[in-house]
């Protein structure tokens, strides 16, 4: 790894303990010096339904999805974006199988890690272990709060409450997967973003 690289993947951790909870300088390094940059092209496949993973990624530039098929189906079931972290998290961390794809949506940049760095970062430091908890309970709220909506809200209030948390999502992420992470039809997507037209 780069020096200038390291010094933008310090910077980044730095950004992100503001968010999450600080990490001192020393776990920070040995957190980098165990993990490594890589780079992914748009759909690119790093998990495949079915695969044992134990490798999580933190996003530098860029972003990615996590999907499964139903029935022939692909629907997204979660985005993650620059300094968000995706994993399988059923594999990640238990020894089952993931039921989901994870891809790259978008030529990205990403800082990858494994299942062993983070578990031996969490039992040297107490901030680290504390990180890592914040970051799972966020994936799990945002998770248990993508079920709600889709249960109680409107197909409407679904899009404007995405909007509301990613404005730009639309010219990262393809509609037709916007459309089925909301669970809701390409054709009902575009009457929604497009009121006037009646299709």
């Amino acid at each position: 790894m780069q020096i200038s690289s390291r010094q933008q993947i310090k910077k980044l951790l730095s950004e992100i303990g503001e968010t999450y909870t600080p990490l001192s300088m020393k776990c920070q390094h040995e957190f980098i010096i165990n993990s490594k940059i890589r780079s992914f092209r748009r759909g690119e496949t790093v998990v495949r339904e079915g695969q044992f993973s134990k490798k999580g990624y933190l996003i530098i530039e860029g972003c990615a999805r996590a999907y499964y098929l139903k029935d022939g189906k692909d629907i997204s079931d979660w985005f993650t974006f620059e300094k968000q972290f995706m994993a399988s998290i059923v594999s990640f961390f238990s020894d089952e199988p993931s039921p989901h794809y994870v891809e790259f949506v978008e030529d990205s940049m990403a800082l990858e890690f494994s299942k062993d760095t983070v578990d031996k970062l969490s039992n040297k430091y107490h901030d680290f272990e504390r990180f890592i908890s914040k970051v799972v309970t966020e994936t799990m709220l945002g998770l248990c709060e993508r079920l709600h909506t889709i249960q109680f809200a409107k197909a409407e209030e679904r899009y404007k409450h995405l909007i509301n948390i990613h404005p730009n999502i639309t010219n990262r992420i393809p509609l037709t997967h916007i459309a089925s992470y909301l669970g809701i039809t390409l054709e009902t997507l575009s009457r929604i973003r497009n009121p006037k037209i009646r299709i």
